[in-house]
């Protein structure tokens, strides 16, 4: 199976759940679609896109790391990385929603030994992120999201 052709057919279904979903999350304060059954909990994301200004969320599984929010630019094991990982890049300093809460925060590129300990505890929680390595042809990002305050 050709997962670029299926997962670049997707895109505009796919765009159109996650509007879906990010709405629903913002008007239940992260009631709904936060937890699902079977799978990660979800954040929302905000982000500035880098050449168009535009203000988007998207909404992405998560991990907690202490006080840090660690994100995983896998994008379903896509060659490239995600819109969102190009943004944070360009303007790293921004806000997620986690549940109810909204906490302001500071982006950034796990170091090579941070990646590999939050790499694993990523795999452990969703063990789908080994596939998606395989698949990409690239090294997947790991983002910390560190507190502002």
């Amino acid at each position: 199976m050709d997962y670029l052709k299926v997962a670049d057919r997707s895109w505009p279904i796919l765009r159109r759940l996650t509007r879906v979903h990010t709405t629903v999350y913002r008007l239940t304060n992260g009631y709904v679609g936060h937890r699902s059954l079977g799978a990660p909990p979800t954040l929302l994301l905000d982000h500035v896109g880098a050449k168009s200004g535009i203000e988007r969320t998207t909404p992405l599984a998560y991990l907690e790391d202490g006080r840090n929010v660690v994100l995983i630019a896998s994008k379903g094991g896509h060659p490239r990385n995600p819109a969102w990982f190009h943004n944070l890049l360009a303007d790293p300093e921004t806000t997620v929603q986690i549940g109810s809460e909204r906490r302001a925060v500071r982006a950034r590129v796990a170091t090579p030994e941070e990646r590999a300990r939050l790499w694993r505890k990523a795999v452990k929680a969703y063990s789908g992120y080994e596939g998606y390595q395989e698949r990409s042809g690239r090294e997947i990002p790991v983002v910390i999201l560190e507190p502002r305050r």
